[in-house]
């Protein structure tokens, strides 16, 4: 073997290593992505405690979007596969129809298994006073309807603010405390 056939050689390995390092880095997160188990994350509630006091409006509103931040957020930490609800959407309508889906009595599980999703996450804002209100999530098996995580924020003011500051405390409360894809 001469020095020409071992420098033309050299290339070749570098670019093989970079290629076989680049799977190995690649396929983990992959295969994370892959073993992520679905969740259907239906929309919020409110329970407004003090209706006749001081009546709900900017919340309805802010109920669409803590959801949109919850689905985000969840993907984006890899908590879990978050599924598409349009498929359901006329189940879910008929649900909300009748009853708050947090307080449904199982319709949840219904809708997850028509996405055919792992988990299914309920949750609901209780307007306690207009200053005082708390974000509540629960995730269940759809399959066997468990309860597998409550979780809980209390917020202090009503702003579109505080609520995103409340989900993003609840996600990162469920990263740092490894109660993901459960």
């Amino acid at each position: 073997m001469d020095i020409n056939s071992i420098v033309l050689r050299a290339p070749l390995r570098l670019a093989c290593t970079a290629i076989l390092c680049a799977a190995l880095w690649i396929s983990p997160a992959q295969a994370h992505a892959a073993e992520l188990k679905t969740i259907a994350i239906l929309d919020f509630d409110l329970v407004d405690d003090q209706h006749e006091l001081s009546p709900a409006t900017v919340e309805y509103q802010r109920l669409r979007a803590i959801r949109d931040q919850l689905q985000k957020e969840f993907a984006e930490s890899g908590l879990y596969r978050v599924v598409d609800l349009g498929p359901a959407s006329e189940l879910i309508k008929k649900h909300q129809s009748e009853m708050q889906l947090h307080a449904c009595n199982g319709c949840e599980l219904d809708i997850a298994r028509a996405l055919h999703a792992d988990r299914v996450l309920v949750g609901w804002v209780q307007k306690v006073s207009n200053l005082i209100l708390n974000i509540n999530i629960q995730i269940e098996d759809a399959a066997t309807g468990t309860v597998l995580l409550n979780k809980s924020v209390d917020l202090r003011g009503n702003t579109d603010e505080t609520w995103r500051r409340g989900v993003s405390s609840l996600v990162r409360s469920m990263v740092e405390k490894s109660q993901g894809n459960r």
